[in-house]
């Protein structure tokens, strides 16, 4: 990628950081809501190198990892059906469901395949016009778009043979039942940059505003977040309470026009369940009625099926911020990435992921730096 190593010069990182050091004068929690910001600042180390008393609080920023159960349980019955080629992104398939995952599936012979947009599974559809072509929409706003024109593509071709089971999710409305939640530490965040890519920030004023939180639209690299968290941790510090976008060279304040309209036209808003939090209001995105043909759930009647969480996962504290993978009896143990309790262990953007791979260790057995308590 262009313009990469400029963004994780150690030097840069040593001035961001001094600076950091000079500008913070009190204790600070602030909470990243992307799981590939989770994943930089846990294996760089960024929350044990920060100024005594800044937290980063991990927040709910993998879209994999807030999939409900019953929509994974949902996909495993479908892509068992033998009409059916269930397709996904590769790494929805070794989330645990109830019982099984689709990778396992695939090994039982099921026709399941890893897909690098869903416009593959539109020209699977078209390829097998006897076959039934799923795809496994999951996502936050980055990905709306492209599933849209997917099924938009879908109906112009005329095919009856495509459809997604849709578990798309909203940022804003999880950041306000964060900040709505007694229990809220919650004092500024980085927001997903690649979110405001398509969606701007227009909707995190509000948030701003009502709240007093400031917003910092963050990269992903280490340079991004370092000096995302100076930007919040200055306005903190100066009593203001604002958007502002470190991630100018991406994101502009109303986003991308004709990626919104898409999504506008195909989807609509509605509740969604949260895997390990439960039903936020208004947060997820689901097929409006004139595509209600593309609805996998209604074609395959899987709507009804329902699934209770293991008891040993407290994947919800951990998406909230509540609590840190190290704080789980479950962590390491009985919880690995070869044999995930949650989505959080085996997801590329999962706190307990980041945190396993980077050696973290329980806190019975060492303290953490960083991460909330």
């Amino acid at each position: 990628m262009k313009y990469l190593d400029e963004y994780r010069d150690p030097r840069l990182a040593r001035v961001l950081l001094d600076e950091l050091h000079r500008t913070t004068t009190r204790p600070w929690s602030l909470m990243e809501v992307c799981g590939g910001q989770t994943h930089t600042i846990v294996r760089q180390g960024i929350d044990e190198v920060l100024p005594p008393g800044i937290r980063m609080i991990h927040g709910p920023g993998c879209p994999v990892c807030v999939t409900p159960l019953e929509t994974l349980d949902r996909a495993m019955a479908i892509a068992a059906r033998p009409e059916v080629t269930f397709t996904s992104f590769g790494d929805m398939l070794r989330v645990p469901g109830s019982h099984t995952d689709l990778l396992a599936l695939k090994a039982r012979g099921a026709d399941v395949r890893v897909v690098y947009s869903p416009m593959d599974a539109v020209v699977l559809a078209r390829q097998q016009p006897d076959r039934e072509a799923v795809f496994l929409a999951v996502g936050f706003e980055t990905t709306a778009p492209a599933n849209a024109m997917a099924v938009l593509h879908a109906a112009a071709l005329g095919l009856t043979n495509f459809s997604l089971l849709v578990s798309h999710v909203l940022v804003p409305p999880a950041m306000t039942a964060i900040l709505d939640a007694a229990d809220c530490e919650v004092q500024g965040f980085l927001a997903a940059g690649h979110v405001c890519t398509v969606m701007g920030w227009t909707e995190y004023e509000p948030l701003a505003a009502r709240y007093r939180v400031p917003i910092v639209v963050t990269g992903f690299e280490p340079l991004d977040l370092l000096e995302g968290i100076l930007m919040a941790v200055r306005q903190l510090e100066q009593g203001r309470f604002e958007v502002e976008n470190q991630y100018a060279r991406a994101v502009r304040r109303t986003g991308n026009g004709p990626a919104q309209e898409a999504v506008r036209r195909v989807f609509r808003v509605g509740d969604r369940a949260w895997r390990g939090i439960g039903t936020i209001g208004a947060s997820g995105l689901e097929l409006a009625d004139a595509y209600a043909a593309f609805d996998a759930t209604r074609r395959f009647d899987v709507g009804r099926l329902t699934a209770a969480e293991d008891p040993r996962c407290i994947a919800g504290r951990i998406l909230t911020g509540l609590s840190v993978p190290t704080d789980c009896p479950a962590y390491g143990t009985t919880c690995t990435p070869r044999s995930p309790l949650g989505a959080p262990m085996v997801s590329s953007e999962g706190t307990c992921a980041a945190f396993h791979r980077a050696g973290r260790r329980r806190s019975a057995e060492a303290p953490v730096s960083g991460g909330a308590r």
